[in-house]
């Protein structure tokens, strides 16, 4: 999961806004690795499986494919 935000980024924004995205996503990832490390043992008591199959269905449903698609056509998938 660390590396998702990072390939989001290199791959969703257009060049004229990956600085101030490249802030955010950064924002993000370290409130994200905060948070699955202060519930860590909370979550590891809950369910190892459950965890790493929620990790999956968050992917797949929120992360959207890029292979093969411009740029244009990932930003009218997103914003539709």
């Amino acid at each position: 999961m660390g590396a998702v935000p990072w390939v989001l980024l290199s791959e969703i924004f257009p060049i004229n806004v990956k600085g101030a995205a490249g802030s955010l996503v950064n924002l993000e990832h370290w409130f994200g690795a905060w948070a699955v490390s202060y519930t860590f043992n909370f979550l590891m008591d809950w369910s190892p499986s459950g965890v790493c199959a929620a990790s999956i269905i968050f992917v797949n449903k929120v992360v959207p494919e890029t292979k093969g698609r411009t740029l244009e056509e990932i930003q009218a998938s997103i914003n539709s």
